[in-house]
């Protein structure tokens, strides 16, 4: 479980195939408060750690992984957005998360706007996902409040300290990220469906 509050932003150093896995080597501040079999999300998918040496950690993405999400496309110095588990007891700074990302969008248009940014992304809303009007929604691990809701497209406002510290500064027209849609959503869906 997470928050959606990112702690760091790591850097790949190495990607591996082993059949049909990805074993992913990221370097990060956060390394040496790490230990094996940790989880960590990485641009919102929940990982577990595998390996670490020094300050960098490896972590796997099997095939289903690598399919239904943007870690299949990183490449090495690619910058990816960091969050350790949740620690009970703690601030719920953000909303809840669990790493299982629904599906990828697509950034469509980014909209500099006085000292904040509008990010606008469109998705397939054949998975039968939905954001609603100052809904929450994940983007590449990171906890945002929709602000135009259509269909198969939505809108969020980003702060200059997001910008800045998460991979948001990346992104550009066409870049493919990662979207856990709100949980109670996800149920309210999946009920209204069965008849």
């Amino acid at each position: 479980m997470f928050t959606g509050i990112i702690e760091d932003i790591g850097i790949i150093t190495n990607l591996k195939e082993e059949n049909s896995n990805l074993h992913i080597t990221v370097k990060s501040s956060i390394t040496p408060e790490l230990k094996i079999d940790q989880s960590v999300a990485h641009n919102g998918v929940c990982l577990t750690v595998v390996d670490i040496k020094d300050t960098e950690y490896t972590v796997t993405a099997i095939k289903e992984t690598l399919n239904k999400t943007n870690l299949g496309t990183l490449d090495l110095n690619d910058k990816v957005n960091l969050e350790r588990a949740m620690k009970l007891g703690d601030r719920l700074d953000g909303h809840i998360v669990q790493g299982h990302v629904d599906q990828t969008g697509i950034c469509t248009n980014i909209k500099e706007e006085n000292g904040s940014w509008v990010f606008s992304f469109s998705y397939d809303s054949k998975l039968n996902n939905l954001t609603i009007e100052k809904g929450s929604i994940t983007i590449n691990g990171t906890s945002l409040t929709v602000v135009d809701s259509k269909k198969d497209s939505f809108s969020v406002a980003i702060i200059p300290y997001t910008f800045e510290h998460t991979n948001f500064n990346t992104f550009k027209k066409g870049t493919i990220i990662n979207l856990e849609f709100d949980v109670l959503g996800k149920y309210v869906t999946k009920l209204m469906s069965i008849k």
